[in-house]
């Protein structure tokens, strides 16, 4: 149980190194293991959308206006 326990909290340092490395604000986040898809919100309570772009690399950005408000990551897993 110890190693299995380990391999978690690994997975869970690399998304905070991860996150280190875009602008700092608040970020709520949330998986969805079914679909592999992380949904990384910049807003509490999320915000809808007025525009997106797909980027080659399968990231949604979501926008409300200019502003980047979030960030959907397809197919998690395979990276």
């Amino acid at each position: 149980m110890a190693l299995t326990q380990f391999v978690e909290i690994n997975r869970h340092l690399n998304i905070a190194k991860a996150l280190q490395t875009v602008e700092q604000r608040p970020c709520w986040m949330m998986f969805d293991a079914e679909a592999d898809v992380l949904y990384l919100n910049f807003q509490n309570p999320a915000q809808v959308a007025t525009d997106s772009e797909v980027t080659d690399d399968d990231v949604v950005i979501r926008y409300a206006g200019e502003e980047v408000i979030g960030l959907t990551i397809l197919s998690v897993s395979q990276r």
